[in-house]
């Protein structure tokens, strides 16, 4: 063989590999102390001495179905190297047959495509996989790891320099950038936090949960238990944050009373104005009693919501003794040149007068700017199991009915759409295997189920 494949012993030169070719976070060391339920393992691969492929393997056993294998988003190498590929495949099944699993599962982060638009390289790695063996996962909603979409927005230009927020939003649509600012004038604040800053106060992450809550209910999925993010927080700890967006009462008022303040000045000035002026003022005028009129529906709703027994946060800015509602948060994960936004969501207070969706996710795009991303990823959304096309390939991925809205979000900050090629899989036990593709999506349900009914 020309490839020889060997378990990795240095992790810091595994993850200086993994950032230098396009790896992702799930594939670095740190991960197998994110997945504890996994046993997880490290190889590279060399030709000579010189490291040619990286790959962070998982092992799981499951009822029945025994052990089975799982390599995210890998095997972090060139996938144009037919031959690596190749004997890739002959490790896979080599590490299969020593472990006496039933199936080895990839999900390479190819696209297959870019907004809707068919990419070749999506479709030649397509025709490489099922020619060395691989089986195509097309039963997506029931069994598969990782969804195969996500959405990114390039941070870099042609000549690798960063692209500023204010260049970015120009691509947003425009009620981005209306929403945005809107925000701001309406009484939001935001902090950023990080794993030291919540093990000092741990009920940060408490109000993160229960933005998580509201969220999961009204879009009718399961979210991540607070131990779980706390986990990655951990683990990614220098690469990671917590961001959470607050509704201080207080400052509202403030901002209210300015406007009032501009309101009287706009009348008085309005005496013996000339025409083109007097129309200027009286569209500020109108304009002020609007915003009067969402100012009193937000102090309303946040009153009932206080006095509902609805919990303010834990956080307070100086000791300034105002009244702090946590309104949006999102864990965020900045590794080797993407930001990834993992987690987010908005408490339904307030939720529409405030915006408060779109200034998180403003506030989480400067962050990966800042830090020097070439990529801010967006996430995914979970979508419907599609028809194969005729070239075998998987069919236009569509959000479920409880993600369009989501996906309409993500979309409308200006990001790419890219469908994966998807899940493929080695199978080397054909019986537990069949076992694991009928047992696995009655096992996702029941523990959804009972998940949903435990958070209630």
């Amino acid at each position: 063989m020309k490839y020889s494949f060997r378990p990795e012993t240095n992790p810091k030169e595994y993850d200086e590999y993994i950032a230098r070719n396009g790896g992702w976070y799930i594939q670095s060391s740190r991960w197998q102390r994110v997945k504890t339920s996994w046993a997880c393992s490290y190889f590279s691969a060399y030709e000579g001495e010189k490291r040619v492929l990286a790959a962070l393997v998982m092992e799981r056993t499951l009822p029945v179905v025994g052990k089975i294998i799982y390599c995210p988003n890998g095997p972090v190498c060139d996938y144009e190297n037919t031959e690596l590929l190749k004997e890739f495949t002959s490790f896979a099944k080599k590490l299969c047959r020593d472990k006496n699993a039933a199936c080895f599962i990839i999900d390479p982060p190819v696209s297959l495509r870019v907004n809707g638009e068919k990419q070749q390289r999506g479709l030649e790695m397509h025709k490489k996989l099922t020619g060395l063996g691989y089986e195509l996962n097309a039963d997506i909603s029931e069994y598969t790891y990782k969804q195969p979409v996500q959405l990114f927005i390039p941070l870099k230009d042609e000549n690798g320099e960063s692209i500023p927020a204010q260049k970015l939003l120009k691509k947003c649509d425009k009620g981005v950038r209306y929403s945005i600012r809107l925000g701001l004038n309406r009484g939001l604040i935001a902090k950023t936090f990080t794993f030291s800053d919540i093990e000092r106060s741990p009920a940060i992450m408490k109000d993160f949960e229960n933005v998580m809550h509201d969220t999961s209910t009204r879009d009718n999925f399961v979210e991540r238990s607070g131990d779980y993010c706390l986990t990655l927080l951990r683990e990614f700890d220098g690469f990671s944050d917590l961001k959470m967006v607050y509704y201080d009462l207080e400052l509202d008022k403030e901002l209210q009373q300015k406007r009032l303040e501009r309101l009287r000045d706009c009348e008085r000035m309005l005496e013996g104005a000339h025409e083109k002026k007097a129309r200027q003022l009286n569209e500020e005028i109108s304009s002020i009693n609007k915003q009067t009129e969402h100012f009193n529906a937000r102090v309303k709703e946040v009153e009932g919501f206080i006095g509902s027994g609805g919990k303010t946060a834990c956080f307070d800015p100086e000791g300034s003794g105002h009244t702090l509602i946590p309104v949006a948060g999102g864990l965020s994960i900045y590794y080797a040149g993407m930001g990834s936004c993992l987690f987010g969501g908005t408490k339904n207070v307030i939720r529409n007068n405030t915006r408060s969706s779109h200034y998180l996710n403003y506030l989480r795009l400067c962050e990966s700017i800042d830090r020097g991303c070439d990529v801010h990823d967006l996430g995914y959304i979970i979508v419907k199991n599609p028809e194969l096309d005729p070239d075998g390939t998987l069919g236009a991925l569509e959000p479920q009915e409880n993600f369009e809205g989501i996906f309409s979000f993500k979309k409308s900050f200006g990001s790419d759409y890219h469908e994966f090629i998807g899940e493929y899989i080695l199978v080397e036990n054909k019986a537990r295997y069949y076992a694991y593709s009928k047992l696995m999506p009655k096992a996702k349900h029941a523990r959804t189920a009972l998940v949903k009914k435990l958070r209630k």
